[in-house]
């Protein structure tokens, strides 16, 4: 009792201590800058958020998002290039091509192989003039000559976000580069870099059996909204990608009024405002992009599928739910962390340490947090136990949840790991920087995470009862199961659970 008093404590300290330090400030572009400064090493975590991931994309532009974000690190008119001018008629003529060329292979059967193969081989002639003027990873090279480390960024459902930590000296060559890149960015070697997103996605979904699962569950588990699409795209999307829809996406997209900035470490605030003003603020706002209204219907049966692979079975289950900020949700978040966080969670103690799973876990908001989404679990069987072992452990450990309350000692067990996670997560620059970016991107706040916090402590075992009962039933889950070609034995009635 004392730890978990004193654990408290430091929880409450750091919350009210972030509530205090961070420093808000908006331009007259909309964009919205976060900071915090801290003394404890001459470093900073600049992080920029922009609201633009699959779930924003159109029917003809799917896996542009993720594209783009490659893009970005090609440089711009003055970084990547030795002569932009000469290196511009080039690119006109590549895309022109290219265009071409697509269009003539999407004409499928009918399409002129000749035409094809001529085509092919003027793209690569232009694509080897162009090489003339590229300088090739200029971008990364200037961030690493300069100390930096987790210079990256990453697409999702919901957002791209763009990282690095550098000395806290530079930070003016931070702003200057990344402003750059979004006043003059130049998507150059777009044809290069879609080949290569299509070696991205056969590496890691085509020959991944987790990939390839996933993917298919997620396409039947969300039968109408965006977030059933793969983020890197169909094969059939990225083949027709090119470099004028993504830069209309990126003008929409990436504009200041759609993206959150976060700058975490040794600073001075008021410096700190007018650097940002003076490398970003004349960067035009535009008008916001829609949301996506379609709505996903309710689910009125299980769905199961099954992807045949040469490879071990695995298992994922996925129930519809609320997102935030819908006090369920807040109720799923400390579902999962009794269900499967840690050596003493029950998914560990009950099918892991029983020898039926090699791993069993859970995740409260897949795949995305913007629109609602899924209470999603996966499971890997030990032999002998099959899939079907594994999906009838995971149903009685959620009947359990609808029939007994959760015991006081393992509500103060989940509280403790709460408070022990929270205080982790401002230990660093970068986390506290990725905490921040996100939940005022996405949530519309960053004092989400200290309202979150709080109503972790507001739930109740009868809130956990209701919550189960709620959503875990059959007719509203989606079963994908990853079987051998030469398995044929469907788990469809052996699992039973959740009536």
């Amino acid at each position: 009792m004392l730890i978990l008093f004193l654990v408290t404590l430091c929880g409450m300290a750091s919350a009210q201590d972030l509530a205090d330090r961070v420093v808000e400030h908006t331009f007259p572009n909309g964009l919205k800058l976060l900071m915090i400064a801290r003394d404890t090493s001459p470093t900073i975590a600049p992080y920029i958020l922009f609201k633009a991931g699959s779930v924003d994309e159109s029917d003809d532009t799917r896996g542009i998002a993720h594209m783009l974000e490659h893009m970005l690190f090609k440089g711009t008119k003055t970084i990547g290039t030795k002569d932009y001018e000469k290196e511009a008629v080039i690119l006109a003529e590549i895309d022109r091509i290219g265009d071409a060329l697509d269009m003539e292979r999407a004409k499928g059967s009918r399409a002129d192989t000749d035409k094809i193969t001529d085509l092919e081989a003027a793209l690569k002639a232009q694509q080897e003039l162009a090489k003339e003027w590229i300088v090739t990873g200029e971008y990364t090279e200037i961030y690493t000559q300069h100390g930096s480390t987790g210079f990256n960024a990453g697409t999702s459902v919901d957002y791209t976000i763009y990282t690095v930590e550098l000395p806290s000296n530079k930070l003016e060559l931070w702003a200057m580069l990344e402003s750059d890149r979004l006043k003059n960015a130049v998507l150059r070697e777009f044809y290069v870099e879609r080949d290569a997103v299509k070696e991205e996605r056969r590496m890691r979904v085509d020959t991944q059996p987790g990939g390839k699962l996933y993917e298919q569950f997620i396409a039947a588990a969300f039968t109408t909204h965006p977030y059933g699409m793969p983020i890197i795209g169909w094969p059939s999307d990225i083949a027709m990608l090119n470099r004028r829809k993504a830069e209309e996406f990126f003008k929409v997209h990436y504009a200041p009024n759609n993206s959150v900035m976060v700058i975490v470490g040794n600073i001075d605030i008021d410096k700190t405002i007018a650097l940002v003003e003076k490398y970003f603020g004349d960067i035009p706002s535009q008008p916001l992009p829609s949301e996506v209204t379609t709505v996903e219907p309710q689910q009125e049966g299980e769905r199961r599928i099954e992807v045949e692979f040469d490879a071990e079975p695995q298992l994922m289950i996925g129930y519809h739910k609320p997102t935030i900020p819908h006090f369920d949700d807040y109720v799923l978040d400390m579902i999962s962390a009794i269900l499967s966080d840690g050596r003493t969670s029950r998914f560990y103690k009950h099918i892991v340490e029983e020898g039926i799973a090699v791993s069993v876990n859970s995740v409260n908001g897949y795949p995305g947090a913007r629109y609602n989404n899924l209470f999603f679990i996966s499971g890997t069987p030990r032999s002998p136990h099959t899939t079907v072992d594994v999906e009838a452990a995971i149903y009685a450990e959620l009947e359990r949840l609808k029939t007994e309350p959760v015991a006081e000692k393992e509500f103060k067990r989940i509280l403790k790991q709460i408070d022990a996670g929270f205080i982790r997560n401002l230990s660093s620059n970068a986390g506290m920087a990725q905490q921040l970016a996100f939940y005022e991107g996405i949530a519309g706040d960053w004092r989400y995470i200290l309202g979150w916090r709080e109503n972790m402590y507001k739930i109740t075992p009868e809130d956990i009862m209701r919550v189960a009962k709620t959503y875990f039933t059959k007719s509203n889950r989606t079963v994908g199961t990853l079987i051998k070609k030469e398995d044929t034995t469907s788990a469809g009635d052996e699992a039973e659970g959740d009536k």
